[in-house]
């Protein structure tokens, strides 16, 4: 049985020591008899960083197994356990080589009278095979070495390492000085005597003092009640007065006597002068945590804080670096803390021994902590070069984050709700390197650096005020105004006190502290937990649960989905993917989903039962109406209460334990010396008293007793209230149901309120199944099926769609409630019954069909009575008839939400080309291909049947289409083909789409273009378009229709062409539209390329400019294309050296005429049998991409070819025109146009 951090597992143990407040009490320091034995693993370290660098090995001088380059005094020695108590526990083993390692992690240091020599506090963690934990807590000190042999063995050190460096000074240059020096870690270099003091230990004047190191390890993370019993057995080791009894008491009292508070309750023990006081939180509680995340957010600041965190969320590489353990601690423990319901799963080392370096290089996820060295230079340390590795620098509150990576969700409101807690308590947001109890102590930081170092949040090391921290920034004055109107005032305060000053404050106040540290802890972690209970309210539902028994489930566990990403991520708010999408991928997430499974089989784990509960508790104060999913932040609810039932029992006791006494020991031991630690009697700390504790276990087994009292009637209780709830909820729902105004949701939040509405109105049903609207769909399924007359069965037709000129249609799509149901069926991506449920919903909301679709569902009374209970809101047929009602109006909106969230699932298609029979040939010999492209990708070229116009074909889903390209390889005799447009249909959602081309394909006739691209437009049935006019919704953008098309070509010749107003007014309405378009959120854009190639489009704007007064049919010669005008410009810059002057324009034309040139050519010999018209839509549009088309227009408006070719009156020979179609252009300069790839395929620029 071994204690863990997350789930008290001692607790349950047989034996009354599982139930023990520590578990044992260890002495660590020098040993007398081995004496002075340098730290092996510390100099390997030294020689293998040596040999990282490329240094020789001698230059780590490791054939004594010293380094002499450093002082003595400031090497690493072999430090060792020299008593541990009691001797060993079957359940927890006492594992000493780890315990020494991390007791001292640098070995033993050795100080003289005028080094400082304040004791150090730091806590360990050791994590066992099975994951359990158990927690170390070390007080560090300095006693005065007694033993002769030890002061004369430094004292010859000294000498051999003075030797060594006064003959390489004298041997050498000047500049070697600087290189001792600089081996110096004070580097002072003034003089070789102020070296020479420095640099000794002389065994007459100076008196030697080494380290050593009391530690409890507990089961629990108690660190502020161990640290208090070790700050006060310290204080009776250095008193004057020896203590009230024996340090044997105080210790044995601790090891044996003093009882693991139950869950939910408090303890006072006592320490040598005080008592101390621990509480634990209840079960229904966040796990314990006593590390004060105080210190973690004034250390790091809140930003900086939630990066790191985001960053472990992820499961990267975390390295935290500091001088003191004990931040590395506070900081790797805070943040583990902050991850409920999750728990790390990766290596956890908070404090990682400078032996084992070369472990940062693993390729995996970790979160350890290094210990900087004194005045070591951060640039200096050689940092593995990983993408995902998220380095953060303590002491100087700085980090430096892997290069991508998501964001949290709500980030920004997030750090707001945190800032008005941190304010409450006094504390600045962003942070405050000095602020915490251990910065006063460590006086060894180089600050001197720091201080100006704006950068990073800085600020100097006198006493600082809170004013003044808050005075100078602009967030934090922000934050300050907030602090006033919430009526938290920020007095000046001395953050500087001493520990012995603290020390003499009032015990009371000392508890005050405590208590709100206590608060502040745990309503930061309830922010943190409260993000995780509403992001993760649904998770249960996409739990997949298929094993009978827990051996089946854990033999085939690596073959095994256990979650259903697909529909839980369609579930999610837009913004949340990001995040959300990385973060179920990671191991913490698929062991939390594991455990969930687990559950079933044996009793749940401690983490996820709190979690649990707290979902369940959201749902009851949400029974009305479903949680709604979007990305509004909802702050969290229970911060008072949680600090309430902290305070309560830090109030009021539950327990007491023992006080210390007496113990049965021999005369003459237990001697006081001032200064220096007992030798302790080690029989009387062997083993424990014989009664067993009895009191413990009965007080325990009674509290769970009435515990599970509590729960029990309180849930009988739930069970009848809810019934109650319910009844009242049948009955009052259908009067109160109001409808959301469509104008203020968007489609997607409209789509997820439906989808938690209807199946909240399922809930009644009798199934036990997770999703009752399936179960229902199911069994309608069954019905259906077995009636032999399937295609009778009723069948709702869609609106005819009217015919084209030739005669050729697509045929129409059945609408079937059935058949949509199997579309779902066949999604293998779809691993649950909700997530089928809310993909048909989805489907259906696509289709405009859900009111049809549920009204027919629930025409079967007879099916509806089985699966209903009497009261259920489906059987009170008034109530019923309103909500099919007003689903119905849900159709006024062009909803996506099936087709843009299940973006990997394969999709059948259908395709139609209508041909212009009159004046076309009916049939074609050459071979024709197309290529359908969407927002989401393209199919590839595909070849039509030959002669067969209508084609189907399978791929995966395209989303919203966009583009056809359609051609054919002009072979045979028939190879020329008019085509009015291309018809495509998605056959699930029933979305279709018309291509308009109106354009000759074939060579010699029209441009001369054996392939078009064309633009998609969305069809709207009839049915929708009446809707639409009730709705006043603006209607779809519309893409070029063949009249368009036929008068740019003049087919005929007789089509009325606009006047110059007209094409002006048409340019200013097509760049209009485009800025419009980034102006709008990036949500409720539209197509940018049906504003650029569509109906009223940029393309079509500036073919109008470039056909006035364009002299084009000629009697008795082939039309004359703008495209030809623009070949001649492209020969006339090509072959005409201009005036070759110095002017700054000159050049800029040059350069102007050299690009305009190299895009022609490049899309003249691109491999693609593209018309001239289609050439210069090509040009347009990367002309708008690389912002050129305004330099490129006047030099058109210049070339001598126009005059040849455009009339006298032609606006394109009009300065003034010219110049305000230019600035008319230069206003989509800002903006980052991004072409669709079929538009530009082919063409290299």
């Amino acid at each position: 049985m071994s204690g863990s951090g997350a789930a008290p597992g001692p607790g349950s143990g047989s034996s009354p020591a599982a139930c023990r407040f520590a578990h044992y009490f260890v002495l660590c320091g020098i040993d007398a008899d081995s004496g002075l034995e340098p730290d092996e693993l510390a100099v390997l370290y030294q020689w293998l960083e040596a040999d990282r660098h490329g240094k020789s090995q001698d230059a780590a001088n490791t054939t004594s197994g010293e380094n002499f380059d450093q002082s003595p005094l400031r090497r690493t020695f072999k430090s060792k356990v020299l008593a541990h108590y009691p001797e060993n526990i079957e359940w927890n083993p006492f594992d000493q080589d780890a315990v020494n390692m991390l007791c001292m992690p640098k070995g033993l240091s050795f100080r003289t009278q005028t080094d400082n020599k304040d004791p150090q506090f730091h806590s360990f963690i050791i994590t066992r095979e099975d994951g359990s934990r158990t927690y170390g807590f070390v007080l560090t000190f300095y006693e005065e070495v007694t033993s002769k042999q030890i002061c004369t063995a430094m004292q010859t050190l000294y000498q051999m390492h003075n030797a060594e460096h006064y003959s390489s000074v004298y041997a050498s240059s000047s500049c070697s000085m600087d290189s001792l020096a600089s081996s110096i870690d004070e580097g002072d270099t003034t003089s070789l005597l102020k070296l020479q003091r420095y640099n000794s230990y002389d065994i007459s004047r100076d008196t030697l003092y080494v380290s050593k190191s009391i530690c409890l390890i507990t089961p629990l993370p108690f660190m502020q009640a161990c640290k208090k019993f070790l700050i006060q057995l310290y204080k009776a080791v250095t008193s004057q007065q020896p203590p009230p009894l024996p340090l044997e008491s105080y210790i044995h009292n601790i090891l044996y006597e003093v009882p693991l508070p139950p869950p939910g309750r408090s303890l006072k023990f006592y320490g040598v002068y005080e008592p101390v006081i621990c509480q634990r939180p209840g079960p229904s509680e966040l796990p314990l945590s006593d590390y004060p995340l105080r210190e973690a957010f004034e250390l790091l600041g809140l930003e900086n804080l939630v990066q790191v965190f985001t960053c472990v969320l992820l499961e990267m590489q975390i390295l935290l670096y500091s001088q003191d353990y004990q931040r590395l601690m506070t900081v790797a423990e805070g943040i583990t803390t902050l991850l409920f319901p999750f728990q790390w799963q990766h290596v956890y080392v908070p404090i990682l021994p400078a032996s084992l370096l070369h472990f940062l290089d693993a390729p995996v996820p970790y979160l350890m902590g290094l210990q900087s060295k004194e005045g070591t230079d951060r640039s200096k340390l050689e940092l593995p070069q990983e993408a995902n590795l998220c380095f953060v620098d303590i002491d100087n509150h700085f980090i430096e984050l892997p290069e991508e990576f998501p964001q949290f969700p709500n980030k920004v409101d997030f750090i707001q709700e945190l800032s008005e807690v941190l304010l409450q308590f006094g504390i600045p947001p962003e942070g405050n390197l000095h602020c915490s109890e251990s910065a006063t102590k460590l006086k060894n930081l180089v600050l001197k650096d720091l201080v100006n170092d704006k950068k990073n949040g800085n600020v100097s090391t006198n006493n600082i005020s809170m004013y003044e921290l808050l005075k100078g920034n602009e967030t934090i004055a922000r934050l300050q105004a907030l602090a006033k109107r919430t009526g938290v005032t920020v007095e000046k305060m001395d953050l500087s006190a001493t520990l012995s000053e603290k020390e003499k404050d009032l015990k009371l106040q000392c508890e005050e502290a405590e208590l709100r540290d206590y608060q502040l802890n745990v309503q930061l972690r309830e922010v943190f937990a409260n993000r995780f209970t509403q992001m993760f309210a649904d998770y249960e539902a996409f739990v997949i649960q298929t094993a009978q028994d827990m051996e089946s489930w854990l033999t085939n566990r690596e073959q095994m989905q256990n979650f259903d990403k697909a529909s839980f991520l369609s579930d999610q708010p837009e913004p949340y993917l990001p995040f959300l999408s990385r973060f179920i991928e990671t191991q913490m997430f698929a062991t939390f989903i594991d455990n969930k499974i687990m559950s079933q089989w044996e009793e749940k784990d401690s983490l996820l039962r709190v979690f649990d509960s707290r979902i369940e508790k959201m749902r009851l104060y949400n029974v009305r109406a479903p949680t709604l999913r979007t990305s509004i932040y909802q702050k969290c609810s229970t911060l008072k209460e949680a600090a309430q039932s902290i305070e309560q029992r830090l109030m009021k006791m539950d327990h007491t334990a023992i006080h210390p006494h007496l113990l049965d020991m021999k005369i003459g031991q237990g001697k006081y010396e001032q200064g220096f630690f007992p030798k302790l009697q080690s029989d009387v700390l062997a083993t424990g008293p014989t009664n067993n504790n009895r009191w413990v276990s009965r007080s325990a087994t009674a509290q769970r007793r009435k515990d599970r009292l509590r729960q029990h009637s309180e849930h009988i209780g739930l069970d009848n209230d809810l019934r109650e709830k319910y009844m009242q909820e049948a009955r009052s729902l259908g009067k109160n149901l109001r409808q959301p105004k469509l104008s203020d949701l968007s489609p997607a939040v409209i789509a997820q309120t439906n989808c938690k509405f209807v199946e909240g109105l399922l809930k009644e049903c009798r199934m036990k199944g997770k999703s009752a609207l399936w179960s229902h769909l199911i069994q309608f399924q069954d019905r259906e099926e077995k009636q032999e007359h399937l295609a009778e069965s009723p069948v709702a037709l869609g609106p005819e769609r009217r015919k084209s000129d030739s005669g050729v249609m697509l045929p129409t799509l059945r609408v079937s409630l059935i058949q949509d149901m199997r579309h779902i069926q066949n999604m293998g991506e779809i691993k649950t019954d909700v997530g089928r449920a809310r993909a048909w919903i989805r489907l259906s909301l696509e289709k405009k069909l859900l009111s049809q679709h549920l009204k027919q569902l629930l025409s079967n009374q007879l099916l509806t009575k089985k699966l209903y209970k009497r009261y259920a809101f489906l059987r009170c047929e008034e109530e019923r008839e309103q909500f099919l009602y007003h689903l119905l109006s849900l159709n006024a909106v062009d909803y996506f939400c099936f087709t843009s969230v299940f973006t990997t699932i394969m999709i059948p298609y259908r395709s139609v080309i209508i041909p212009i029979k009159k004046l076309s040939n009916a049939i074609i010999t050459s071979n024709p291909w197309i290529c359908v492209s969407g927002e989401l990708g393209d199919t590839g070229v595909m070849q039509i049947p030959k002669n067969l116009l209508e084609m189907t074909f399978e791929c995966q889903n395209l989303g919203k289409l966009t583009t056809v390209q359609i051609g054919h390889d002009n072979s045979g005799l028939l190879a020329k083909w008019l085509v009015d447009c291309v018809m495509v249909r998605n056959e699930i959602t029933g979305h279709t789409y018309r291509f308009p081309c109106g354009r000759w394909l074939g060579k010699g006739i029209d441009d001369g273009s054996l392939e078009r691209i064309l633009i998609g437009e969305l069809m709207t049935s009839v049915a929708d378009e009446d809707l639409v006019k009730q709705c006043r919704t603006p209607p779809q953008q519309k893409s070029p229709t063949s009249a368009r098309r036929l008068s740019i070509t003049s087919l005929t010749g007789k089509t009325t062409k606009p006047n110059a107003g007209q094409i002006q007014e048409g340019i200013g309405e097509a760049v209009n539209n485009i800025v419009k378009h980034f102006h709008k959120p990036e949500k409720e854009r539209g197509s940018l390329t049906v504003l650029l190639c569509g109906e009223n489009g940029l393309v079509v704007a500036l073919e109008q400019v470039f056909h006035h007064g364009f002299k084009s049919a000629r009697i008795f010669h082939k039309n004359v294309f703008i495209w030809d005008f623009i070949e001649k410009a492209v020969a006339y810059f090509e072959t005409t050296d201009q005036i070759l002057d110095n002017e700054d324009d000159v050049l800029i034309q040059k350069s102007s005429c050299k690009t305009f040139c190299h895009y022609v050519n490049a899309i003249n010999t691109a491999p693609r049998n593209i018309g001239k018209d289609g050439k210069f839509q090509i040009l347009v549009c990367l002309g708008t991409r690389d912002r050129l088309l305004p330099q490129w227009i006047p030099l058109l408006a210049e070339c001598p070819a126009i005059t040849r070719m455009y009339e006298e009156s032609a606006l394109l020979r009009d300065r003034m025109t010219v110049n305000s179609l230019i600035r008319i252009l230069q206003t989509i300069q800002d903006f980052t146009i991004v072409l669709e790839g079929s538009l530009i395929k082919g063409v290299d620029v």
